[in-house]
């Protein structure tokens, strides 16, 4: 009997050491799928990060039908709104000749966010916040209220720099990484929607590379943290902090937020703040390759031998452009830039964009359905060129409506 005793408990024990071997692989194996859970709070870091958010209130003056004359003030609709026409029209017909000419000056305000990078003042938002601005207020998370000059801008990414002066070092927030972002990671808007400053909202990262129309460079982040109007020139925050968008656009079909804002990358708002930044001329350089391009279709990829669509079908090439002097032809379809796959078309005018001008680099081409190879040394982007990779895809259907925030 305690021999049978004795096999028993030494088989039992070998089945438990047998189940543990097992188990503990299985649990280890299981760790990296484990979703990271939603932080029990954001007091925390939103108490950290407010001091470096902005609320920016600018002013503009306006000229109205009316005002000396006792004549009513016309009023005032988005461009191009039929209203507009109707009321103009209407004036037109019912006031004395010559009222409807004299003009009163009016004020007109808007509100709009950004946030402080530097502690000597510089402050970032978006281009169409300060936009024709007479004036710029920064307001600051303690009331305390500064004037503001632009630095510099840039209307094909829709930034704006700005400087103010204060008695003390102001509180910055630095840049985060959004290429490494990843969707449904967790994100922070802080921003000043319809004027109520200091405003927290927050969300997951939904998507990325979103184009919206609004540029030739979209690259948008999409989050679903709520942003408004008011929240254009905000930061988009990771959970360490960091700067990782600026809060820019909005879908919506009534002004509102519906869960769908963009936001500018980091990645790309960063090199041109940098560049804003810059005193020997607070210009952005941008690379310019000189071609039109037009998306590659299944049915142009299949006549071309191409074994996937992909890459950026040259239209045509201006005339002496680095493209043609590097012997780039119409047909052509720019397969790698600099070393950086072309995935489709919208990505060539960003690579091209971000290249150093003057830097020489190797583009890889199909042509006559073989790869092949040229050199082309980058040129610079003017304001007068054309745009350096003009889209002749026709406008997108059922595209949502549009808002910018700010």
């Amino acid at each position: 009997m305690p021999c049978r005793l004795s096999t028993l408990v030494r088989r039992a024990a070998a089945a438990a050491l047998a189940a543990l071997l097992f188990a503990v692989p299985a649990i280890i194996a299981s760790g990296p799928a484990l979703a990271r859970g939603a932080p029990d709070s954001f007091a925390d870091l939103a108490a950290r990060l407010l001091p470096s958010v902005v609320n920016i209130s600018t002013s503009q003056t306006l000229k109205t039908a009316g005002g000396d004359q006792g004549t009513p003030d016309m009023p005032q609709f988005p461009p191009g709104s039929p209203f507009e026409e109707f009321f103009h029209d209407f004036l037109e017909r019912n006031l004395p000749k010559g009222d409807h000419q004299d003009v009163t000056p009016r004020k007109a305000t808007s509100l709009g966010s950004g946030f402080i990078i530097d502690p000597s003042g510089y402050i970032v938002t978006n281009n169409h916040v300060i936009a024709d601005a007479d004036e710029i207020t920064v307001i600051l998370h303690d009331n305390t209220n500064l004037k503001a000059k632009v630095i510099g801008r840039d209307t094909k990414t829709d930034i704006a720099l700005l400087k103010v002066k204060a008695d003390k070092p102001l509180v910055a927030v630095s840049w985060g990484d959004s290429d490494v972002a990843r969707v449904g990671d967790w994100v922070l808007a802080i921003g000043n929607p319809f004027g109520l400053g200091g405003s927290v909202t927050a969300g997951i990262l939904s998507a990325r590379q979103r184009d919206i129309n609004s540029g030739p460079y979209d690259d948008f982040l999409q989050t679903d943290a709520p942003i408004n109007r008011g929240n254009s020139g905000g930061p988009m925050f990771n959970m360490d902090g960091q700067v990782i968008g600026i809060n820019t656009a909005i879908y919506s079909p009534s002004g509102g937020s519906i869960g769908i804002g963009f936001a500018i990358p980091s990645a790309l708002a960063k090199e041109v703040v940098s560049e804003l930044q810059d005193e020997a001329d607070h210009t952005v350089h941008r690379g310019w390759l000189g071609v039109r391009i037009q998306a590659v279709t299944d049915e142009i990829a299949e006549s071309l031998g191409l074994n996937k669509t992909q890459g950026a079908l040259v239209a045509s090439v201006n005339d002496k452009g680095p493209a043609q002097v590097a012997g780039i032809q119409p047909g052509d379809v720019i397969l790698d830039f600099d070393g950086k796959d072309v995935s489709d078309m919208r990505r060539l005018p960003r690579l091209v964009a971000e290249t150093p001008v003057n830097k020489t680099v190797p583009v890889t081409l199909w042509r006559k359905r073989a790869e092949t190879t040229v050199k082309v040394k980058v040129g610079r982007l003017e304001e007068s060129d054309q745009q350096l990779a003009s889209a002749k895809e026709a406008p997108k259907k059922n595209s949502q409506p549009r808002e910018q925030p700010g």
